[in-house]
């Protein structure tokens, strides 16, 4: 399986290794069973671009730190578009041989530089929270319940540790009374066809 990231710095609010934070989600991605090749971008923008995002999306006002839009998988249609006819030359031949097109993670630096100090820590720390987040999000998990919080946590603990370094307990506070703005727009989740917070 191979898999392949795109990674882009669309802000110029903080820095930002997007080719590192390209390599742990590879990593990351690379323990899960996908079945296959798998694609999927990594954005980071400013805070009225991920504002917008978040306003036409989830239908929330002000800026969050991320946000994940999952691609439905729908079975590709084989042959040439539109009569089927055949897969035609250079091309792949059949739906097994596409790669698995996750989706997209939209990272707002400028919202989680604001957030580390007393949620991961670092900026460099909960930079890496919001990658494997995203993509847990895109892999199906979410944190509407207080069971899949649990579980959906304990994953991001286990990936972090194994790939990028153990973050501390503050990290994941509570859902219950935390009334911090990032743990509030971490309890927002969409469907998996509209964007995950």
């Amino acid at each position: 399986m191979a898999v392949e990231v795109f990674a882009a710095d669309e802000q110029s609010d903080h820095p930002v290794d997007a080719l590192r934070w390209a390599r742990l989600a590879e990593a990351v991605l690379g323990e899960e069973e996908l079945g296959g090749d798998a694609e999927l971008s990594v954005l980071f923008v400013d805070e009225p671009s991920i504002a917008e995002l978040n306003s036409r999306f989830l239908g929330k006002d002000g800026p969050t730190d991320v946000l994940a839009f999952p691609i439905d998988e729908e079975p590709i249609e084989s042959g040439r578009s539109p009569d089927s006819g055949g897969t035609g030359p250079g091309m792949p031949s059949g739906p097994e041989d596409m790669p698995v097109l996750l989706g997209d993670i939209v990272i707002c630096p400028a919202v989680a530089f604001r957030n580390a100090p007393e949620h991961a820590g670092t900026y460099e720390d909960e930079l890496a929270l919001l990658v494997v987040h995203g993509l847990l999000h895109l892999m199906g998990m979410d944190h509407e319940e207080d069971d899949e919080a649990e579980e959906m946590e304990a994953r991001e603990r286990e990936l972090l540790a194994r790939h990028y370094s153990p973050l501390r307990p503050e990290a994941w506070p509570s859902r219950a009374g935390d009334p911090s703005p990032a743990a509030q727009e971490r309890a927002v989740s969409g469907e998996t066809s509209s964007p995950s917070a």
